[in-house]
């Protein structure tokens, strides 16, 4: 019997051995690759903006100078993101937004216009969609509670409430948004 044993051991070392062997080099390349997958993905990540064509049909910044560039070359040619770099262009909305305010018999009258850094596509969007942004608006100012707009506090959200909502509307409509900021040209709550 120990003469037996002997034997059955050796081919037991020698599979052990060799499983060994095998599970270590699956291990080896399964973190191999692992690391090579994230190190691609984390050079793809950092580096990946500057491969991306930018879109032709995105409206471009406008600089003071008149020099129209892509919000990319925006950020590299005004540093410090200073908005004063940027031309302001203001359209002003013709009609005006009526609407009964939320839970009350009181009613909102006001007169909206819009800023833009970008150009000329963005005014020409919003004249194009003025309808879908004006029932956006009204949408939203129907929420809105009487006597919160009779704060300076009340009428700033609404300012940043209609903002998001006409870019929203711009996004869906035409793809890309591009409004800086709202402004009331008139408002009369009663």
């Amino acid at each position: 019997m120990s003469e037996s044993n002997p034997e059955e051991e050796k081919p037991v070392k020698k599979k052990g051995k060799m499983k060994g062997l095998i599970v270590g080099l699956v291990a080896i390349i399964v973190l191999g690759g692992g690391g090579a997958a994230g190190g691609y993905y984390v050079a793809g990540t950092m580096g990946g903006e500057a491969g991306e064509p930018e879109d032709p049909n995105k409206p471009k910044i406008i600089l003071k100078d008149g020099t129209a560039v892509s919000e990319k070359e925006a950020k590299t040619a005004v540093l410090d993101e200073d908005d004063s770099k940027f031309k302001v262009t203001y359209h002003q909305i013709e009609q005006p937004f009526t609407s009964n305010l939320s839970n009350s018999e009181s009613f909102a009258q006001l007169s909206l216009a819009i800023s833009t850094y970008y150009d000329e596509r963005v005014v020409e969007n919003v004249t194009a969609h003025e309808i879908a942004i004006r029932s956006a608006v009204l949408m939203e100012l129907g929420q809105q509670d009487p006597f919160e707009l009779d704060t300076s506090e009340g009428k700033v959200k609404l300012k940043k409430k209609l903002r998001g909502v006409i870019n929203a509307t711009l996004k869906e409509k035409a793809g890309f948004g591009g409004i800086e900021d709202v402004y009331f040209t008139s408002m009369v709550v009663q």
